[in-house]
C-alpha cells in the first residue's frame, strides 16, 4: 500500500445468500482508495452497498474476494493489531442498553493505552448533563454523540462515522461538523457515510458515489459537481439584446436565452472562459451586464443523475 494511503480497498466483492437462494451482490467489484489525513464521504441509496463495505474494512465482515488494506494491515488478519489504531461509529447498535452515558465511555477509555480525558470528552460533545443516564433512556440524536466519543476516545489515527449526525438536532449537527473538520486538522483520517449532501460538500475533501455495489464516480466536491457538467451564468441587461449575436461570441454548445425581458441566461459549461466571452462580449457591444450569477450543479443533483430518482425500499 502506497505510504500516503490510509485505506485501499480493490476490486471487492461480498454477497449474501438469503433463504431464497438468490443471491445478493451487496459489494460488486468495488475499489477505493482514501488518503491518509483526509475525510473521504461514501455516498449511496440504501442499499447501495455503504455499510457492507465499511464493515469490511472495520474487520466485522470478510470479503469473498479482493484486496482490502486499512493502515497497511489486512483488517480480518490483522484485527489485534489494527484495532487500537481505528475509531468507529456504528450506525445503531455496539453499546450495553441499560449502561450510563459515562460508565459506557469510560469502560471503552479503559480499553486504550492513552485515551482522552472523560470528562472533557462528554463536554465536547454535549452530553455532560446526561452522562448518568442509560443509553436506553438517551435521545437519538443523544445516542448518536456517545457513539461519536466512543470512536475517538482512543486517540485514533483512522475513524469510520457510519451516518455520524443521523438523528442530531441542528446544534448538535454543526458541533459535530466542527469537530470532524479538527480532527482533520489533527491529521486523523475519516471516513464516514452520509445521506446529508450538504454535509459532504462541507466536510469531504473526496468523496465516492456508490450504487448496487460498485463505484460510480469519485471526486472531490467540485470535481464531480463542476467537471464538464453544465451551469448556468444569470445576468441582467436592456432587454431585446440580439441573442444570436451572443451565442456566436460563446463557446461551442453554449445556449443563450431572454425571458423574462432583460434577463439573460447562458447555459452550458460554465468557466473562466465562458464568463470572459460573455463580459467581452457586452462590453464590446456597449451593454452593461449586471447582477452576474453563476450556477452549477449541487453534490445532490449528480447525485440523482448517477443513482436516479426511484425510491429505494
Amino acid at each position: 500500500m502506497a505510504d500516503d494511503l490510509a485505506v485501499e480497498v480493490s476490486s471487492l466483492v461480498k454477497t449474501y445468500w438469503p433463504r431464497s437462494n438468490r443471491a445478493i451482490h451487496a459489494v460488486n467489484d468495488l475499489s477505493l482508495t482514501v488518503v491518509a489525513g483526509s475525510v473521504t464521504a461514501l455516498l449511496g441509496p440504501n442499499g447501495a452497498g455503504k455499510t457492507t463495505t465499511i464493515e469490511i474494512c472495520e474487520g466485522f465482515r470478510r470479503p469473498d474476494a479482493g484486496h482490502v488494506r486499512v493502515l497497511g494491515l489486512d483488517p480480518a488478519r490483522d484485527g489485534p493489531a489494527l484495532r487500537p489504531r481505528v475509531g468507529v461509529m456504528l450506525q445503531s447498535g455496539g453499546v450495553y442498553p441499560g449502561a450510563r452515558a459515562g460508565e459506557m465511555l469510560a469502560l471503552i477509555a479503559a480499553h486504550h493505552r492513552d485515551p482522552l480525558d472523560v470528562t472533557a470528552l462528554l463536554e465536547r460533545v454535549g452530553i455532560t448533563e446526561v452522562a448518568g443516564m442509560p443509553y436506553r433512556r438517551l435521545s437519538g440524536g443523544q445516542q448518536q454523540r456517545l457513539s461519536l466519543a466512543m470512536a475517538l476516545v482512543g486517540r485514533p489515527e483512522l475513524v469510520f462515522l457510519d451516518e455520524p449526525t443521523a438523528g442530531m438536532d441542528v446544534q448538535a449537527r454543526r458541533a459535530t461538523w466542527e469537530l470532524i473538520e479538527q480532527l482533520r486538522i489533527a491529521g486523523v483520517t475519516v471516513v464516514l457515510t452520509t445521506h446529508a449532501m450538504d454535509e459532504a460538500e462541507r466536510l469531504a475533501d473526496h468523496v465516492v458515489i456508490v450504487d448496487h455495489g460498485k463505484v460510480l464516480a469519485a471526486g472531490s466536491p467540485a470535481e464531480l459537481t463542476s467537471g464538464g457538467a453544465k451551469g448556468e451564468l444569470r445576468f441582467r441587461a436592456l432587454a431585446g439584446l440580439d441573442i444570436d449575436r451572443l451565442e456566436l461570441a460563446l463557446p461551442s454548445g453554449t445556449v443563450a436565452r431572454e425571458g423574462p425581458p432583460g434577463r439573460y441566461v447562458i447555459q452550458g459549461k460554465v468557466d473562466p472562459q465562458m464568463l470572459a466571452a460573455v463580459t467581452a462580449w457586452c462590453a464590446g457591444n456597449g451593454v452593461m451586464a449586471e447582477d452576474l450569477q453563476v450556477e452549477q450543479r449541487s453534490l445532490e443533483d449528480v447525485f440523482v443523475e448517477l443513482t436516479g430518482s426511484a425510491l429505494r425500499p
